[in-house]
């Protein structure tokens, strides 16, 4: 370490690709701290993944005690307690949290508690107090996005659904991306009634049809009210407590004890000084780097969801690891690849979908292009009298079917993409797939049988 400097690398940001560079880079000798002002593990722990999946799985509880009597069994539901798992969820975060205090430690990694500012390239404000590094990361994630509209403060965003202590009994969720539908489908399993407005037509724009079309079929049938093209103009709060939302065909709709903001998230640099060092961002102001996270100065790094590139819990940390790798060890060309990068929606049914979709392909490939598909019910819900449906795609290239994409939907399907995901980063062909011997009888089989 340089005596010019009270560190070598000074990372902005306890979440997932802040604490993954500062610990790679401490492996390697160097001395570094993490800036927090909240809580440690950032929102994937706190306000994000890990929550969100805790409730995933108190909905699927849900589903299969309804299924349970289709399998012979004799079950009384007395009721749900929501509070209860609310206690069991922050108990177990709060562990996460407490552990990463002890890691840190163990890992010779100052942490510096409060918030971080700009002073200039190699000096950061904390509270009234400066240090300095040779090399400054940047990764204090997004936050979630409310509209400029009247009474928009009147909602709450997906932090105020866990700050939630009883289960709301009528919900308005604005948006239709993956949180919009995570959230609808844990509240609408929890016995809420659930409805979703949708600002365009479909859910998950960006996913591939196949997936969309069969989870929109699949939450309506559940009973999730979905309405498509409706804009919310204004909410009012009634003298009764409960809001009406105001739309822009001229309707009120009333009877909402609830109303969450699901329509995207924001870079989390809001006093931050960026200006102070001229660092380059972008025009929805994420910060801008090339593919080794480096920023237009030289010694200033970004990663994670600030960078507007794959805001996934995992990406920040093989970025933030590989980005150690590269500054530390001597791994002169180490960066993250951001292509075919996997990840899963926890709707109700799950999604699991890596690279292109169908529509991209055949817009990169045209003729090029060849569709497998399937449809089914898993032999779980055809047991049950709601069949839930799987529904599997892979979009193949050229003479040899390369498989550059792989869409499935249905019960499982966020444990069983992990793998196929490796196969398809290892270039395989639908050759190769067919290859594969089916592991029976499960739904995954599908994959290396379909004609």
């Amino acid at each position: 370490m340089s005596d010019k400097y009270d560190y070598d690398l000074i990372a902005i940001g306890a979440g997932s690709g802040g604490l993954s560079v500062a610990e790679r880079a401490a492996a390697y000798g160097m001395k570094c701290a993490v800036v927090e002002s909240g809580k440690m593990g950032g929102t994937c722990v706190n306000v994000g993944c890990v929550p969100k999946k805790i409730m995933w799985f108190g909905a699927n509880l849900a589903h299969a005690m309804s299924d349970a009597k289709d399998y012979g069994f004799d079950i009384d539901n007395k009721g749900f307690d929501w509070g209860h798992l609310v206690k069991k969820r922050e108990n177990y975060i709060s562990g996460i949290n407490n552990w990463y205090h002890n890691y840190l430690a163990d890992s010779n990694v100052d942490e510096l508690v409060g918030f971080a500012s700009f002073v200039d390239e190699h000096t950061v404000d904390i509270d009234g107090k400066q240090f300095t590094a040779n090399h400054i990361m940047v990764s204090p994630g997004t936050t979630p996005s409310v509209p400029d509209i009247k009474g928009a403060e009147l909602g709450i965003t997906s932090d105020g659904f866990f700050e939630l202590t009883e289960r709301p009994k009528r919900v308005a969720i604005i948006g239709s991306g993956y949180i919009a539908v995570e959230l609808a489908g844990v509240l609408n399993a929890l016995g809420s009634e659930v409805c979703m407005y949708l600002r365009k037509e479909h859910l998950l724009r960006s996913f591939d049809a196949m997936l969309r079309e069969t989870l929109l079929e699949e939450m309506l049938d559940q009973g999730v009210n979905i309405m498509p093209s409706t804009q919310i103009k204004e909410i009012v709060k009634e003298e009764d407590g409960t809001l009406s939302l105001c739309d822009d065909k001229g309707n009120k709709n009333t009877g909402y004890d609830q109303l969450i903001w699901a329509i995207g998230r924001h870079p989390n640099t809001q006093g931050m000084n960026l200006d102070a060092v001229n660092l380059q961002i972008d025009e929805q102001g994420y910060i801008v780097t090339d593919i080794y996270q480096k920023t237009n100065i030289d010694n200033i790094f970004a990663l994670g969801d600030v960078t507007g590139r794959a805001p996934l819990t995992p990406v920040a940390i093989a970025a933030g690891r590989r980005l150690a790798d590269r500054l530390y060890n001597n791994q002169t060309d180490r960066h993250l690849d951001y292509k075919l990068i996997a990840t899963v929606v926890f709707s109700h049914p799950p999604i699991g979908t890596v690279g292109l979709t169908e529509g991209e392909a055949r817009k990169e490939h045209g003729s090029a292009v060849k569709i497998y598909q399937t449809r089914f019910t898993a032999m779980y819900n055809s047991m049950t009298s709601h069949e839930v449906p799987t529904a599997m795609k892979l979009v193949c290239i050229g003479a040899q079917e390369k498989v550059v994409g792989c869409h499935i939907i249905g019960p499982g399907s966020d444990e069983m993409l992990q793998g196929f995901a490796v196969a398809m980063r290892m270039g395989a062909t639908k050759k190769d797939f067919d290859d594969t011997v089916a592991i029976h009888p499960t739904s995954s089989e599908e994959l290396v049988t379909m004609r």
